[in-house]
């Protein structure tokens, strides 16, 4: 894979394209049991509209950066500052998340380009840590961020359905040097 054809791009205006790319990948059933806390197999299946009225508002609280590559916008990744779900309450922290949306760029490494990206950033804007969530069953995503240098500071149990029952939240953390 060219890695070098991978860039990154700060959404500040949602596009009717764009709307339409997260629309689909919102609604990807690949993904959607990786990205949305369910609390049964309903909330799994209901549709998810995304409007560029919502990515608007999402621009209100999230900084949200768009991966591609080459011209193909093939992910998004984002942060809030501060917000109030994160498991460690600490100010000037970064709470993180990350979408490789189409198929065929995962496991190619963008995660990792991505990430790097997204702590550049959020060091930039003068945070000093940054959690994040992810599903116990999602092993790729834990073995990444762990050999990133995140480290696991929590459990939230029974936080989302998938596969005829309830798994765990793991929140891992990690601090800007």
């Amino acid at each position: 894979m060219a890695t070098e054809l991978i860039h990154f791009t700060k959404l500040t205006e949602p596009t009717a394209e764009i709307t339409a790319v997260f629309n689909k990948w919102e609604n990807d059933p690949a993904l959607v049991p990786f990205t949305r806390p369910s609390q049964d197999q309903a909330a799994l299946d209901t549709p998810q509209i995304v409007t560029a009225a919502t990515l608007r508002q999402r621009l209100e609280h999230d900084v949200i950066y768009l991966i591609h590559r080459g011209a193909e916008l093939i992910g998004e990744m984002n942060y809030q500052i501060d917000p109030a779900h994160v498991y460690k309450k600490e100010a000037g922290t970064g709470w993180i998340g990350i979408t490789i949306g189409e198929e065929s760029a995962r496991g190619q490494g963008i995660g990792n380009l991505a990430i790097a990206h997204l702590e550049a950033e959020i060091k930039k804007a003068g945070l000093k840590r940054i959690e994040l969530g992810v599903f116990e069953f999602n092993e790729n995503a834990l073995k990444l961020y762990t050999r990133l240098g995140y480290q696991r500071t929590g459990v939230i149990d029974d936080f989302t359905y998938w596969r005829g029952k309830m798994w765990r939240d793991i929140r891992m953390e990690k601090y800007m040097s």
